[in-house]
């Protein structure tokens, strides 16, 4: 792999690793909110939502799994250069 490619893909999965934690979190403070945000004509994304619809402690809990996916994700990312 190039620098230039590995540079990319270091910042993709920095980014990919934001976007976990704070989906998470959003999750956590707002289960419902967030849901309900995606239950309907979000291309696609019902499906993923539709487990949560109605269990807010189910969604929460998979925040914090995503809280901690998205840091240990974001750890294993090291500057290069």
């Amino acid at each position: 792999m190039s620098e230039t490619t590995g540079l990319w893909a270091d910042r993709a999965a920095e980014m990919a690793a934001v976007f976990m934690i704070g989906d998470g979190l959003l999750g956590v403070l707002q289960p419902e909110r967030h849901v309900a945000l995606w239950q309907d004509r979000a291309l696609g994304a019902e499906l993923t939502v539709a487990p949560f619809r109605d269990h807010p402690g189910r969604r929460r809990l998979y925040g914090v799994l995503q809280i901690a996916a998205g840091i240990a994700l974001a750890a294993r990312q090291r500057r290069r250069g």
